[in-house]
């Protein structure tokens, strides 16, 4: 058996300095590592003061970056692929998606939702939420349509059950979107009352299976940390 790899994820620090601040692209990697069920040191970063010794490391960057067996890895995408190269079955899960579509499913939500959260302007927010939740509506009718191993079981299902993205296990997918999601969540509900519709079933039942893991629910930021990281960009509407 192959000595197991030292590796080492530095993520961004909390406003307490010690837990795990707001960043989706650190929860993504987190959850990946998780997953993966490789041992790693988490290290939190706290920005206001980084150590010197993280400016030796990855001048210049920001977290999430990656020590590998001493090498040092600053991009996510490029991390992403790493790990799923290096950290491999037999050994390792593999976490790739089967299919090409789960992968990009719900990839505009977050655009979006910027557009939606920032707007100052009352006159402009129906606009902008109807584009919003056409995203939403988008990643449900993905969500909801059985994909073609499910149709092998059952050719004549129309309503697909499976509990994320790609079937029934978590990929590289759901570690890209969910923290996203989850940042969409806690924010629509203090900036603009909005909470995801029940009628879309096959998105709540998503959220609902990923809250119930370890790998989503433990990596997720508090809510407060999220609100803060918003603080100066979400605008409330003075109606």
């Amino acid at each position: 058996m192959a000595e197991a790899p030292k590796v080492e994820l530095f993520v961004k620090a909390s406003v307490d300095a010690e837990s795990v601040g707001n960043c989706p692209f650190c929860q993504r990697l987190f959850m990946i590592l998780w997953m993966k069920g490789v041992n790693f040191t988490l290290t939190t970063v706290d920005m206001k003061r980084a150590p010197d010794v993280l400016k030796a490391l990855a001048p210049g960057s920001q977290p999430p970056f990656l020590i590998y067996n001493d090498e040092v890895k600053t991009d996510t995408n490029k991390i992403e692929e790493f790990l799923e190269e290096k950290l491999a079955p037999p050994q390792y899960p593999k976490l790739c998606c089967r299919y090409k579509e789960s992968n990009v499913a719900g990839e505009d939500i977050f655009r979006k939702f910027s557009g939606y959260i920032k707007n100052p302007n009352p006159g402009l927010n129906d606009m902008l939420e109807k584009k919003f939740l056409s995203t939403l509506v988008k990643l449900n009718m993905y969500l909801e349509t059985p994909l073609p191993h499910e149709l092998d079981k059952n050719p004549n299902a129309t309503e697909s059950s499976r509990l994320y993205l790609d079937g029934d296990t978590l990929t590289l997918a759901d570690c890209n979107l969910l923290p996203k999601l989850n940042i969409v969540k806690v924010v629509c509900k203090e900036y603009r009352n909005f909470a995801i519709p029940k009628e879309l079933k096959g998105l709540t039942r998503y959220l609902d299976n990923a809250y119930k893991q370890d790998e989503f629910r433990y990596t997720c930021p508090n809510d407060s940390e999220i609100l803060i990281a918003y603080h100066s960009v979400a605008k409330y509407l003075n109606k």
